[in-house]
């Protein structure tokens, strides 16, 4: 992520963190951890230096990428994932 000189308006932080919260309630307990929410705001940054203010789009942009990432995880079995 390339956000280096990227100024955010206070307005625009606002939308950020509530979008980042409403995210982060959507997703099982079990997956509310820092590094998800981390990586969840690194999205929701990314999505807005690139000029998205739609609250749905930063939202869905961010989940996505999430579960892309774990979704097959799920389907590897443990001793593949040791390889």
């Amino acid at each position: 992520m390339q956000t280096t000189g990227t100024v955010f308006q206070p307005e625009l932080i606002e939308l950020m963190r509530a979008v980042l919260d409403d995210a982060t309630a959507m997703l099982p307990e079990a997956k509310r951890t820092s590094s998800t929410k981390a990586e969840i705001a690194s999205h929701i940054l990314a999505s807005a230096a690139k000029g998205e203010r739609d609250p749905i789009a930063l939202k869905a942009t961010a989940l996505s990428a999430v579960l892309e990432c774990t979704h097959y995880s799920h389907d590897i079995s443990p001793a593949r994932r040791a390889v």
